[in-house]
């Protein structure tokens, strides 16, 4: 399975304009540029939750897709915002189990602008 071309073609994450930069062996990594659109305030950009938890379960999906070499429906997913996005976003995503039936993904998402960290989730998928 072509991982990058999967999570490319999903209609979701296209909408979005999600990014899945990297994926190998476990880890993957995935950009997100912030406009408008994408934004819960009429008067500062600022990103909506909801954008910056797709970006992370799309990107902990990928890492553990990875592994699998086959889609992993997102099981749980639980998320502590850190700091408002208020520009380009990007997460990393690191497998920490991967189980005959489930699997857990450690995922940071980070700032482009200047590194902060926004946002810390552990997304729990379905292996099998």
């Amino acid at each position: 399975m072509d991982v990058e071309a999967f999570f490319e073609n999903m209609p979701f994450a296209q909408l979005l304009g999600v990014e899945v930069t990297e994926v190998a062996d476990g880890h993957a990594e995935g950009y997100l540029e912030i406009d408008e659109e994408l934004s819960w305030n009429d008067d500062t950009l600022m990103a909506h939750g909801g954008v910056t938890f797709t970006l992370a379960d799309t990107v902990g999906g990928a890492a553990l897709v990875s592994l699998v070499d086959q889609p992993v429906p997102t099981i749980d997913m639980r998320i502590d915002y850190l700091s408002a996005a208020t520009g380009d976003i990007y997460a990393e995503a690191d497998v920490v189990r991967c189980g005959d039936d489930v699997g857990a993904v450690d995922v940071e998402v980070f700032s482009a602008e200047d590194e902060t960290l926004l946002a810390d989730a552990r997304g729990v998928y379905k292996t099998g």
